[in-house]
């Protein structure tokens, strides 16, 4: 049940009358009417490569229902993230921040206490500004399910949700709000339509735990998958990906049987990349994830690429964009949408905005040690700074302290300097870091003003 808020309906006539007239001035100091607001939904994949959606060119992996969404949607096939690690990941979109400036740069501190060591890096996430914290202080109920690493979903500044935060009850990153999607979207169903019910606008988090592993899909799906030839790792990936786009069908489907589809504003992106490891490939020795190497926790395009979907019925025009995004312009954009002023010295921007997205010649990130950081000190654990332009792709390799092991994702790499050039070989197989020093020095210099090392 939803927490308790002032009941508008005795006020509907009143206020409609009142709307005629004047507009709700919304925190952030820009005037928007409160019935023009549009409700919002975010929809987070976990752990899914760039290419494994039919409107992405997967000759096998189906989504059906994301495919809908790509056709009234403005894409950004050639989106980013700024981390390519789900924890660091997430709070970049709740605060529009890079992981060096919120410091959540790994998904654990030390996992051997973690509650005890995680506690001053929750902290700090909490001081800045947040997406769900904006929207709800302007009149928004929001609703939380799927991953959420930073306590409870109230901790969040959600109105409802499912994560309790709990360690002692799996609170590590989501606890019950794992269940989303896997054991079905009535949590999210009932919130939508209590929303619309009390004629206020909404905020959906919706990042499930898919298709990220235990790759467990219904029967059906799996042997949908299975073939001769194809191994079983895979065939479940691929059923994985189905599943979760059939969860996003039922979300979308109850927007527009709920009355609410017109009027939401629908995001869609990965928290990260993902690939399914090939035990007969040449892997780097002692190589033991389930993932492929060059994938989730690395810098390349496995690793940091998504497609970033924008939907708004009747405001925002579909169309294959051939710029650059990353998810750091979430936050940005919905707030804009809404009608409320980012916090000033976001390093995103509106993708809403055409001319500001065609003055962007470079989007930038970087990944840190996976389960393992040191509060305060966010390059002490850095693998990697990264910036990829229109052609070019820069990687600068570091060697920040790993004390687990998945230091085997990143010490593979002996590399100090990657270049790639992403027109001629977007596969990311011939370094030209030699041919192209200049090209090196600029990118570098670029990184250097956005991801600086201390001195």
């Amino acid at each position: 049940m939803l927490p308790f808020f002032l009941d508008t309906r005795r006020f509907r006539a009143m206020r409609i009358l009142t709307l005629l007239f004047v507009a709700m001035l919304a925190p952030g100091g820009q005037l928007v009417a409160e019935d023009a607001r549009p409700n919002v939904v975010l929809i987070l994949s976990d752990d899914q490569g760039w290419p494994d959606y039919g409107f992405m060119g997967h000759d096998t992996i189906e989504t059906p229902h994301l495919d809908q969404l790509a056709a009234r949607s403005v894409v950004f096939r050639r989106g980013y993230v700024p981390s390519p690690l789900c924890r660091p990941s997430l709070a970049s979109i709740v605060t529009g921040l890079y992981p060096h400036q919120h410091g959540v740069c790994s998904n654990d501190v030390d996992p051997s206490r973690r509650a005890e060591s995680d506690a001053p890096v929750r902290a700090q996430f909490h001081k800045h500004p947040s997406l769900v914290r904006r929207l709800v202080d302007s009149g928004y109920l929001a609703f939380q399910s799927g991953k959420w690493w930073e306590g409870s979903y109230r901790d969040g500044g959600f109105t409802d949700g499912m994560t309790l935060g709990d360690p002692a009850r799996g609170g590590r990153h989501g606890d019950r709000g794992l269940a989303i999607g896997r054991r079905g979207m009535k949590p999210i169903t009932d919130f939508i339509d209590e929303a619309v019910e009390r004629s206020r606008p909404f905020f959906v988090w919706y990042a499930p735990f898919l298709p990220h592993t235990p790759h467990t899909p219904p029967r059906g799906l799996l042997d949908k998958y299975t073939t001769p030839g194809r191994p079983a790792n895979v065939a479940k990936y691929y059923a994985m990906c189905d599943w979760f786009d059939q969860t996003c069908g039922t979300l979308i489907d109850h927007l527009d049987a709920a009355g609410a589809a017109e009027n939401t504003l629908v995001l869609y992106a990965c928290d990260n990349g993902w690939a399914p490891v090939d035990p007969a490939a040449d892997n780097p020795p002692g190589w033991w994830n389930d993932y492929a190497p060059r994938s989730k926790g690395s810098p390349f395009e496995r690793g940091v690429r998504t497609p970033i979907m924008i939907s708004w019925p009747g405001r925002v025009e579909p169309a294959d964009s051939p710029d650059l995004a990353t998810t750091l312009d979430l936050m940005p954009t919905t707030l804009k949408a809404c009608g409320l002023q980012p916090p000033a010295g976001l390093p995103g921007l509106d993708l809403l905005d055409p001319d500001a997205r065609a003055s962007r010649d470079a989007v930038f990130g970087g990944a840190w040690s996976i389960h393992n950081s040191t509060p305060g000190d966010p390059m002490a654990t850095l693998q990697y700074r990264w910036c990829v332009g229109k052609r070019w792709k820069l990687l600068v390799r570091h060697r920040g302290t790993d004390t687990t092991r998945y230091r085997t994702v990143h010490e593979w790499d002996r590399e100090a300097i990657r270049l790639y050039d992403m027109a001629a070989d977007p596969n990311e197989q011939d370094n030209q870091a030699g041919a192209f020093p200049g090209t090196v020095r600029e990118l570098t210099a670029k990184i250097d003003a956005v991801l600086p090392m201390p001195e």
